[in-house]
Formats: C-alpha cells, structure tokens, sequence
C-alpha cells in the first residue's frame, strides 16, 4: 500500500509496499534507499535495532510490530522498517502490519503538522500502545484457563496453556528489543540534536517501552509458575494413579496365591470339606482387609 503524506516544513512521509519492493527490486532506488536497508525490511527475522549512515545521514530503525494476523494458535512479532532521510520518513510496510499504517495515516489526518522525527516516535509509540489489547486478551485467556484446570486438568486446556505461553515468549522478546533500540537512540549523537518536543515525544515513548516490558514480564512470570504448578500436580496424580494400581496389583496377587494353592491337584488341608470354599473366601478377606490397611499405611507414610 502506497501513502505519501505532507508533514511539517515540508517534510514527507512515505509507505511503500514490502511485495511490491521484491518483486521489482530495482524500485527502491527511487526513493535512495540502498540494498542492505532494503534486505532489512524484507527480512522477516530481523531483529529490533538501529543503523546510522555517516555519509548520508540516514537513520534506519527496526521495529518489532504485533502480527495481528496470526496463522497460529498464538500470537508472534514481526519487524517492520522506519527510514529517516533528512525531511522524509519511509515506512516498508506489509500484509501483517498494515494496521501500523492505518495507525500513522488517522495520526497525520488528526494532528497537526509535526517534524519527521516527532511522527516517528508517535508511532512507535502507537505500536506500543497497540500491544495492550492483545496483553490484556491473553490476561483475561489465562485466568479463564487457570480456572478451568481448577475443574479438570484436560489436554485441551493444557495445549491453551503452552499456547499461551508461546505466545508470551515471542511478546517478551520483542518488547525487550524494542526497549534497547530506544535506549540506543537516546545514547546515540542523534538524540542530542532533537528539539524539546522531539525529545518529549521520544520520553513517551520509552515510557511506554518500558511499561510493556513490565508487563509482559510478569505474565510471562504467572504463565510459567501456572505451568509448573499444574505439571506437579499432574506428575502427583500419576504417582497416585500408580499407587492404586500397585495396592489393586497386590491384592490380587494374593488372591491368586491362595486360588492357585488350592487348585492343586494333590491331597490337601479342607480338601474332603464341603465347605472348604467358605473358608478360603473368609482367610482371602482377611489377608485383603489386612494388605489393604498395611499398603495405605505405607502409602499415607510416604
């Protein structure tokens, strides 16, 4: 999706299409973006970072974006490219983070003109803003989840679980990178020559960095002590299930023993009683009332 907007002084922002850029390479040179930028945007694993020209001045910043567009039972990031060429921002945009331009485009249509660097923290701070919904969504997914492995530990919600763990590993990852790209602008040359409300934009949007690296921290924190909470539980239950099937196990046994010693085809005690069967069912009571209690005993001990 193509989008060219007047800014500030006339500076420019600019939106350019990342499936349009690879199918016809030689395109990007229109707007003087070299090929190593250009290998950056349509790396879909490039990580969070910022690149500086000293020759041209052009600032590339690589931001880790919500894939509001998921393929997956969870949520991942992906990297979308912010360009600074003197008085122009270029954005590469594509399918998956679409949403960010619509975000920018309702910013420039709401406000008023602003500078280059001033929309460009805006909307890194949009995109911030824009994973707590989906932080919150999940907040509320797990507590339903914890709620319902209360009632009964299932597949089904154990699978929701990792889910949602998964989702919060990719969420914590790209928070934390997106947080360094900001700590690394505000140690570079580049933010001693902003202006007040440059700089003020750029506060806010570290604020806002910061906060989501919190929060996805300390649910991802909740998530992993739920995990293991439930995994001891279920390993408690297979312990359990295996002591009763060691106790059922035994006392069978039992039972056979005595069958099997009087099944023998040989002379032995009772054999010539008629009610020789009543009593071997009172002694097998017996043993099985007395098994039954030593193996709890032992069971309850451990």
């Amino acid at each position: 999706m193509f989008i060219e907007k007047e800014l500030k002084d006339g500076m420019s922002w600019i939106n350019l299409d990342a499936d349009i850029l690879s199918q016809h390479p030689d395109s990007y040179k229109e707007y003087n973006i070299d090929e190593e930028t250009i290998e950056y945007a349509l790396d879909k694993n490039e990580r969070a970072h910022m690149d500086y020209n000293r020759e041209t001045g052009t600032v590339v910043f690589i931001f880790n974006v919500l894939n509001l567009k998921r393929d997956k039972d969870y949520y991942e990031t992906i990297p979308m490219t912010f360009i600074v060429q003197k008085d122009k921002l270029l954005t590469v945009s594509n399918k998956a983070n679409t949403y960010v331009v619509d975000m920018m485009k309702n910013y420039v249509e709401h406000h008023e003109p602003v500078t280059v660097y001033k929309f460009l923290f805006a909307s890194l701070e949009l995109v911030c803003n824009s994973y707590y919904p989906v932080i919150e969504k999940m907040d509320e997914t797990k507590d339903n989840i914890n709620s319902l492995l209360h009632k009964t530990t299932t597949k089904k919600n154990l699978f929701a679980l990792a889910d949602l763990e998964t989702s919060i590993v990719y969420l914590v990852a790209a928070a934390k990178q997106n947080r360094m790209l900001l700590e690394h602008i505000k140690g570079h040359a580049l933010y001693r020559h902003l202006d007040e409300i440059e700089k003020e934009q750029f506060d806010d949007v570290m604020i806002e960095a910061r906060q989501l690296v919190a929060m996805t921290d300390l649910i991802s924190q909740v998530l992993s002590q739920l995990s293991g909470s439930y995994n001891n539980i279920l390993n408690n239950n297979l312990n359990d299930n295996l002591t009763v099937l060691t106790i059922i196990s035994v006392l069978l046994a039992v039972l056979a023993v005595i069958t099997g010693f009087f099944g023998m085809n040989v002379p032995l005690p009772l054999s010539n009683d008629k009610n020789a069967w009543i009593y071997i069912v009172i002694i097998s009571l017996i043993l099985w009332i007395v098994l039954t209690k030593a193996l709890k005993w032992l069971a309850n001990k451990k």
